[in-house]
Protein backbone atom coordinates (compact mmCIF):
# COMPACT_ATOMS: atom_id res chain seq x y z
CA UNK A 1 0.00 0.00 0.00
CA UNK A 2 1.37 3.40 -1.01
CA UNK A 3 0.86 5.43 2.18
CA UNK A 4 1.01 8.87 0.53
CA UNK A 5 -1.40 7.81 -2.21
CA UNK A 6 -3.92 6.36 0.24
CA UNK A 7 -3.69 9.40 2.55
CA UNK A 8 -4.38 11.66 -0.45
CA UNK A 9 -7.37 9.49 -1.40
CA UNK A 10 -8.65 9.58 2.18
CA UNK A 11 -8.29 13.36 2.33
CA UNK A 12 -10.16 13.80 -0.95
CA UNK A 13 -12.96 11.29 -0.40
CA UNK A 14 -13.53 11.43 3.34
CA UNK A 15 -12.52 14.94 4.37
CA UNK A 16 -13.50 17.03 1.36
CA UNK A 17 -16.43 15.17 -0.14
CA UNK A 18 -17.82 13.03 2.67
CA UNK A 19 -21.52 12.40 3.12
CA UNK A 20 -23.22 15.49 4.52
CA UNK A 21 -20.17 17.71 3.99
CA UNK A 22 -20.63 21.33 2.99
CA UNK A 23 -18.00 23.90 2.10
CA UNK A 24 -17.92 27.26 3.87
CA UNK A 25 -15.04 29.24 2.41
CA UNK A 26 -11.82 27.39 3.28
CA UNK A 27 -13.59 25.06 5.72
CA UNK A 28 -15.46 21.82 5.10
CA UNK A 29 -17.99 21.05 7.82
CA UNK A 30 -20.64 18.47 8.51
CA UNK A 31 -23.96 19.65 9.86
CA UNK A 32 -26.24 16.89 11.06
CA UNK A 33 -29.80 16.76 12.22
CA UNK A 34 -30.60 16.63 15.94
CA UNK A 35 -28.56 13.89 17.58
CA UNK A 36 -26.08 13.61 14.72
CA UNK A 37 -22.39 14.50 14.81
CA UNK A 38 -21.49 18.09 13.92
CA UNK A 39 -18.05 19.42 13.16
CA UNK A 40 -15.30 20.67 10.89
CA UNK A 41 -13.75 17.80 8.94
CA UNK A 42 -11.19 19.74 6.90
CA UNK A 43 -9.75 23.21 6.47
CA UNK A 44 -7.38 24.89 4.06
CA UNK A 45 -6.09 27.74 6.20
CA UNK A 46 -2.94 29.76 6.78
CA UNK A 47 -1.75 32.08 9.53
CA UNK A 48 -3.60 35.03 7.96
CA UNK A 49 -6.99 33.31 7.67
CA UNK A 50 -7.13 30.79 10.52
CA UNK A 51 -8.44 32.94 13.38
CA UNK A 52 -11.26 34.45 11.33
CA UNK A 53 -12.28 31.01 10.03
CA UNK A 54 -12.34 29.58 13.56
CA UNK A 55 -14.44 32.49 14.83
CA UNK A 56 -16.86 32.09 11.95
CA UNK A 57 -17.42 28.39 12.70
CA UNK A 58 -17.94 29.14 16.39
CA UNK A 59 -20.58 31.73 15.44
CA UNK A 60 -22.23 29.38 12.98
CA UNK A 61 -22.62 26.44 15.37
CA UNK A 62 -23.47 28.72 18.30
CA UNK A 63 -26.35 30.15 16.27
CA UNK A 64 -27.53 26.57 15.75
CA UNK A 65 -27.16 25.90 19.47
CA UNK A 66 -24.91 22.90 18.91
CA UNK A 67 -21.65 21.66 20.32
CA UNK A 68 -19.22 20.69 17.59
CA UNK A 69 -15.83 19.16 16.94
CA UNK A 70 -12.90 20.34 14.84
CA UNK A 71 -10.95 17.30 13.59
CA UNK A 72 -7.33 18.40 13.36
CA UNK A 73 -4.90 16.18 11.46
CA UNK A 74 -1.13 16.37 11.84
CA UNK A 75 -0.67 17.64 8.28
CA UNK A 76 -3.21 20.48 8.61
CA UNK A 77 -1.98 24.06 8.42
CA UNK A 78 -1.03 26.41 9.90
CA UNK A 79 1.32 24.54 12.22
CA UNK A 80 -0.13 26.29 15.27
CA UNK A 81 -3.79 25.58 14.42
CA UNK A 82 -4.21 23.54 17.58
CA UNK A 83 -3.03 26.44 19.75
CA UNK A 84 -5.40 28.78 17.90
CA UNK A 85 -8.31 26.42 18.55
CA UNK A 86 -7.48 26.26 22.25
CA UNK A 87 -7.29 30.05 22.41
CA UNK A 88 -10.78 30.17 20.87
CA UNK A 89 -12.25 27.98 23.61
CA UNK A 90 -11.85 24.47 22.17
CA UNK A 91 -10.77 21.56 24.37
CA UNK A 92 -8.50 18.90 22.86
CA UNK A 93 -9.31 15.26 23.46
CA UNK A 94 -6.64 12.52 23.37
CA UNK A 95 -4.72 12.22 20.12
CA UNK A 96 -5.65 9.30 17.88
CA UNK A 97 -3.81 7.63 15.02
CA UNK A 98 -5.35 7.47 11.55
CA UNK A 99 -4.79 3.85 10.52
CA UNK A 100 -5.83 2.28 7.21
CA UNK A 101 -5.68 -1.24 5.80
CA UNK A 102 -6.57 -2.71 2.44
CA UNK A 103 -9.41 -5.12 3.16
CA UNK A 104 -8.03 -7.84 0.89
CA UNK A 105 -4.98 -8.04 3.17
CA UNK A 106 -6.98 -8.48 6.40
CA UNK A 107 -8.11 -11.71 8.05
CA UNK A 108 -11.85 -12.20 7.70
CA UNK A 109 -12.24 -15.49 9.58
CA UNK A 110 -14.11 -14.76 12.79
CA UNK A 111 -12.57 -16.78 15.64
CA UNK A 112 -14.39 -16.31 18.94
CA UNK A 113 -13.59 -17.67 22.41
CA UNK A 114 -15.85 -20.43 23.69
CA UNK A 115 -19.14 -19.08 24.98
CA UNK A 116 -19.01 -15.81 23.01
CA UNK A 117 -21.44 -15.00 20.23
CA UNK A 118 -21.95 -11.94 18.03
CA UNK A 119 -25.33 -10.28 17.66
CA UNK A 120 -26.27 -7.44 15.29
CA UNK A 121 -27.70 -4.26 16.81
CA UNK A 122 -30.91 -3.31 15.04
CA UNK A 123 -33.07 -1.56 17.64
CA UNK A 124 -33.02 0.70 20.69
CA UNK A 125 -32.44 -2.21 23.09
CA UNK A 126 -29.30 -3.17 21.18
CA UNK A 127 -28.11 0.43 21.17
CA UNK A 128 -28.51 0.47 24.95
CA UNK A 129 -26.24 -2.59 25.20
CA UNK A 130 -23.65 -0.95 22.95
CA UNK A 131 -23.70 2.27 24.97
CA UNK A 132 -23.42 0.32 28.23
CA UNK A 133 -20.31 -1.46 26.93
CA UNK A 134 -18.88 1.92 25.92
CA UNK A 135 -19.37 3.28 29.43
CA UNK A 136 -17.75 0.27 31.09
CA UNK A 137 -14.90 -0.07 28.60
CA UNK A 138 -13.92 3.59 28.34
CA UNK A 139 -15.18 5.02 31.62
CA UNK A 140 -17.14 7.84 29.98
CA UNK A 141 -20.84 8.58 29.63
CA UNK A 142 -22.60 6.84 26.76
CA UNK A 143 -25.52 9.29 26.68
CA UNK A 144 -24.37 11.26 23.66
CA UNK A 145 -23.30 8.10 21.82
CA UNK A 146 -26.71 6.54 22.49
CA UNK A 147 -28.46 9.60 21.04
CA UNK A 148 -26.20 9.65 17.98
CA UNK A 149 -26.60 5.94 17.22
CA UNK A 150 -30.38 6.02 17.59
CA UNK A 151 -30.50 8.93 15.14
CA UNK A 152 -28.30 7.06 12.63
CA UNK A 153 -30.32 3.89 13.00
CA UNK A 154 -33.53 5.80 12.31
CA UNK A 155 -32.28 7.88 9.38
CA UNK A 156 -29.57 5.88 7.60
CA UNK A 157 -29.71 2.26 8.77
CA UNK A 158 -28.04 1.00 5.57
CA UNK A 159 -24.82 2.93 6.27
CA UNK A 160 -24.16 1.77 9.83
CA UNK A 161 -23.55 -1.70 11.18
CA UNK A 162 -23.39 -2.31 14.94
CA UNK A 163 -22.45 -5.50 16.75
CA UNK A 164 -22.26 -6.66 20.36
CA UNK A 165 -20.36 -9.68 21.63
CA UNK A 166 -22.30 -11.53 24.32
CA UNK A 167 -21.21 -13.99 26.99
CA UNK A 168 -24.56 -15.54 27.77
CA UNK A 169 -26.72 -12.44 28.05
CA UNK A 170 -23.90 -10.16 29.21
CA UNK A 171 -22.49 -7.74 26.61
CA UNK A 172 -18.68 -7.84 26.85
CA UNK A 173 -17.59 -6.01 23.71
CA UNK A 174 -19.24 -3.69 21.21
CA UNK A 175 -18.24 -2.16 17.91
CA UNK A 176 -19.71 -0.42 14.91
CA UNK A 177 -18.85 0.32 11.29
CA UNK A 178 -19.94 3.15 9.04
CA UNK A 179 -20.17 2.65 5.27
CA UNK A 180 -19.49 5.71 3.17
CA UNK A 181 -21.25 5.41 -0.20
CA UNK A 182 -19.30 6.81 -3.14
CA UNK A 183 -15.94 6.27 -1.42
CA UNK A 184 -13.44 3.43 -1.11
CA UNK A 185 -13.58 3.56 2.70
CA UNK A 186 -15.54 1.99 5.51
CA UNK A 187 -14.68 3.23 8.99
CA UNK A 188 -14.47 1.32 12.25
CA UNK A 189 -15.60 2.83 15.55
CA UNK A 190 -15.97 1.67 19.12
CA UNK A 191 -14.30 -1.67 19.66
CA UNK A 192 -14.56 -1.37 23.42
CA UNK A 193 -14.06 -4.52 25.52
CA UNK A 194 -14.83 -4.88 29.21
CA UNK A 195 -11.57 -5.10 31.19
CA UNK A 196 -12.20 -8.65 32.42
CA UNK A 197 -12.61 -9.89 28.85
CA UNK A 198 -9.59 -8.27 27.22
CA UNK A 199 -6.79 -10.33 25.73
CA UNK A 200 -9.07 -13.13 24.51
CA UNK A 201 -9.31 -12.15 20.84
CA UNK A 202 -12.80 -10.65 20.90
CA UNK A 203 -11.63 -7.27 19.57
CA UNK A 204 -9.75 -8.99 16.72
CA UNK A 205 -12.80 -11.11 15.92
CA UNK A 206 -14.97 -7.99 15.60
CA UNK A 207 -12.47 -6.46 13.18
CA UNK A 208 -12.57 -9.60 11.03
CA UNK A 209 -16.37 -9.60 11.23
CA UNK A 210 -16.60 -6.03 10.01
CA UNK A 211 -13.92 -6.54 7.34
CA UNK A 212 -15.99 -9.37 5.88
CA UNK A 213 -19.10 -7.15 5.73
CA UNK A 214 -17.17 -4.25 4.16
CA UNK A 215 -15.62 -6.54 1.54
CA UNK A 216 -19.05 -7.94 0.62
CA UNK A 217 -20.27 -4.35 0.21
CA UNK A 218 -17.49 -3.53 -2.27
CA UNK A 219 -15.23 -1.36 -0.12
CA UNK A 220 -11.45 -1.36 -0.57
CA UNK A 221 -10.15 0.10 2.70
CA UNK A 222 -10.94 0.05 6.40
CA UNK A 223 -10.10 3.21 8.35
CA UNK A 224 -9.76 3.62 12.11
CA UNK A 225 -9.05 6.56 14.42
CA UNK A 226 -7.06 4.35 16.77
CA UNK A 227 -6.44 4.86 20.46
CA UNK A 228 -3.14 3.94 22.06
CA UNK A 229 -4.75 0.69 23.28
CA UNK A 230 -5.97 -0.50 19.89
CA UNK A 231 -3.02 0.72 17.80
CA UNK A 232 -0.70 -2.27 18.52
CA UNK A 233 -3.42 -4.80 17.73
CA UNK A 234 -4.35 -3.04 14.49
CA UNK A 235 -0.69 -2.85 13.44
CA UNK A 236 -0.28 -6.60 13.93
CA UNK A 237 -3.36 -7.20 11.79
CA UNK A 238 -1.93 -5.14 8.92
CA UNK A 239 -3.15 -1.59 9.47
CA UNK A 240 -0.69 1.22 8.70
CA UNK A 241 -0.46 4.59 10.47
CA UNK A 242 -0.92 7.45 8.00
CA UNK A 243 -1.35 10.46 10.29
CA UNK A 244 -2.54 11.49 13.72
CA UNK A 245 -5.78 13.29 14.47
CA UNK A 246 -6.92 15.24 17.52
CA UNK A 247 -10.58 16.07 18.17
CA UNK A 248 -10.98 19.66 19.41
CA UNK A 249 -14.39 20.04 21.05
CA UNK A 250 -16.34 23.28 21.41
CA UNK A 251 -19.19 23.16 23.92
CA UNK A 252 -21.88 25.81 24.04
CA UNK A 253 -21.74 28.07 27.07
CA UNK A 254 -24.79 28.13 29.37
Amino acid sequence: MDHDEVLSLFDHQMRQRGEGAERAGDVVRQVGADGDWNGVVRSGLDSATADAAIAEQVRYFTDLGRDFEWKLYSYDRPDDLGARLRAAGFTPEPEETLMVAEIRDLPTDVELPDGIRLEPVTDAAGVDLLADVHEQAFGTSGARLREQLLAQLARTPDTIGMTVALAGEQPVCGARMELHPGTDFASLWGGGTLPAWRGRGIYRALIAHRARIAAASGYRFLQVDASSQSRPILRRLGFAALSTTTPYVYEQRP
